[in-house]
């Protein structure tokens, strides 16, 4: 499982020229699911999201996490995340999970996300998006979770 992060200001996505997820200050969540990622894996994934400290404190250092500065998620798909682009000159996208198990596992997430309080909105699996944000800083970090169960520390 692989997130890119980005501390915006603020960040949409719209799909066919409607707005269907929208935050203020927050994190854009773009989050790829892997062939060999299971459900275990979820609950660190979303501990990270929500601690991870990225967000300036009084004294202007990274030592805030979403929850306590009071932003929210803007979470979205992305299966390019696991695009390899070592041989030829198209992406294979083998490593990806499917759909069918891929679509669950983001919505398993995002309940995990929004069971903490914090307001997550989404974009929408499959569908082709259109994604804005203004990136704060700019930050912009990429977290792979950890592929053994013994490891999701």
């Amino acid at each position: 499982m692989r997130a890119v992060i980005q501390r915006v200001r603020s960040a949409k996505v719209e799909v066919a020229g409607e707005i269907i997820g929208e935050i203020g200050m927050g994190l854009l969540v773009l989050i790829g699911i892997h062939e060999a990622d299971r459900p275990e894996m979820l609950t660190w994934m979303s501990d990270k999201l929500l601690g991870i400290r990225i967000f300036e404190d009084s004294d202007g250092k990274m030592n805030r996490s979403i929850q306590e500065v009071g932003g929210s998620l803007l979470v979205v798909s992305q299966f390019t995340l696991y695009g390899d682009c070592q041989k030829g000159r198209r992406p294979s996208f083998i490593a990806a999970a499917r759909p069918e198990f891929a679509s669950p596992m983001v919505d398993q997430l995002v309940q995990l996300l929004r069971n903490s309080g914090i307001r997550v909105e989404t974009g929408r699996f499959g569908a082709d998006m259109q994604v804005s944000l203004v990136n704060d800083g700019p930050v912009t970090l990429v977290l792979d979770a950890p592929v053994a169960k013994t490891n999701l520390n």
